[in-house]
C-alpha cells in the first residue's frame, strides 16, 4: 500500500515562513471533524524552523531546519494514546480531539518535541500532514504548495520505493537512535548538524596581499585522507560534513613551485574558521604560514 511520506532539503529552505504561515491560515480559527480542532492564534505553532549559523566572519554558513510530526511508523504518542493517537493505514498519525482531550502527558510521549498543547482547548495536537485535504483528492499538503524553492516534496508510495528512495537520494531522519521509523525525510540533513573548517590563503603583506587561488588543501584525521579541494579565486577553501566534537585534524596546503604547510586544527562544538592565513615566500620554491592578526586580515 502507498503511504504518505515527507521530504525536506535542508540546503533549500531559506527561512521565508511560507510553510509555517500556510498552516496557520488552514488550522487557525478552523475546525476539521475526526481530524482536529483549531490551532491556537498564538503560540503552539505546529511547524517551527530551527536555524544555526557557523563560523566566523567572513565565512559563515547559515542553515534552517523545519521540524513538524514526524509521523512515525512506530510513535511512542500513539503507544501511550491508547485509542486517542491513531496510525491511519496510509502513514499518518491522528490526534482524537475528542478522546485526547485532557491528555497532556501525550505531549512529553513525543521524544521530538512535535506535540504542541493547546491550553485554551486542553488538547494535545499535531501537524496532521493536512489529511483532511488529501482525503478530498489534493495532491500536496499546503505547506509544500506554499514552498517557494520547492524545499518539500510530499510522496506517495510503498514502503519499499521510499526505501530505495533513501538509499538514491541519501536521505536521512531526525535521530534515528530513537527507532521511532519517522515518515519525515531530509535531504543534506549534515548542513544544519554538521561543522565546517575552512580559512583563507594569500600572500604579501597587508595592504600589498594577494588572494592565493589553486592551492591544494588536503584534509586528513589520523593519517587518513577525509577530504580534498582547492582554494577559489578569492582564497578561500572549506571542508564541510564533519561531525561536531570529532577532535583533530591535520590541514596540508600545497601550491605551485612550493613546499608543503602543514596545520593542526580541533574541531569541537561549532565549525572553525581560521582566518587569513598568509603564505609567505621564505625561498625559492617553498613557503610557509602564519595566521595574521586582525588589523592584517582586515587589509585582505
Amino acid at each position: 500500500m502507498k503511504k504518505w511520506n515527507l521530504i525536506i532539503d535542508v540546503d533549500r529552505c531559506h527561512n521565508c515562513g511560507n510553510c509555517v504561515l500556510t498552516n496557520q491560515d488552514e488550522h487557525v480559527g478552523n475546525t476539521f471533524h475526526g481530524y482536529t480542532a483549531p490551532q491556537p492564534r498564538h503560540d503552539g505553532a505546529w511547524i517551527r524552523i530551527r536555524s544555526r549559523a557557523e563560523g566566523q566572519p567572513p565565512m559563515v554558513a547559515t542553515a534552517h531546519l523545519p521540524t513538524l510530526c514526524n509521523h512515525c511508523d512506530n510513535a511512542p504518542c500513539v503507544a501511550a494514546g491508547r485509542g486517542a493517537v491513531v496510525k491511519r493505514q496510509d502513514g499518518i498519525v491522528i490526534f482524537d480531539p475528542q478522546l485526547a482531550k485532557g491528555r497532556k502527558d501525550l505531549v512529553d510521549a513525543c521524544p521530538y518535541g512535535a506535540v504542541h498543547w493547546n491550553a485554551e482547548l486542553e488538547l494535545p495536537q499535531i501537524w496532521i500532514f493536512d489529511a483532511h485535504l488529501l482525503d478530498q483528492g489534493w495532491h500536496q499538503p499546503r505547506c509544500v504548495q506554499a514552498c517557494p524553492t520547492g524545499a518539500m516534496q510530499a510522496v506517495q508510495l510503498t514502503d519499499a520505493e521510499m526505501q530505495e528512495q533513501v538509499k538514491q537520494d541519501q536521505l536521512q531522519v531526525l535521530q534515528p537512535e530513537l527507532r521511532t521509523q519517522p515518515r519525515v525525510y531530509y535531504r543534506h540533513l549534515t548542513s544544519y548538524t554538521h561543522c565546517f573548517i575552512g580559512g583563507s590563503l594569500f600572500t604579501g603583506e597587508q595592504c600589498h596581499s594577494e588572494c592565493v587561488a589553486g592551492a591544494r588543501v588536503r584534509l586528513s584525521r589520523d593519517g587518513h585522507t577525509l577530504g580534498e579541494t582547492h582554494s577559489d579565486d578569492f582564497g578561500d577553501f572549506r571542508f564541510s560534513g564533519l561531525a561536531r566534537n570529532s577532535g583533530r585534524y591535520r590541514l596540508d596546503i600545497e601550491h605551485a613551485a612550493t613546499c608543503p604547510v602543514s596545520l593542526d586544527v580541533e574541531l569541537r562544538e561549532a565549525s572553525v574558521y581560521m582566518g587569513a592565513l598568509r603564505l609567505t615566500t621564505v625561498s625559492p620554491g617553498a613557503i610557509s604560514v602564519s595566521p595574521v592578526t586582525p588589523e592584517e586580515s582586515h587589509h585582505v
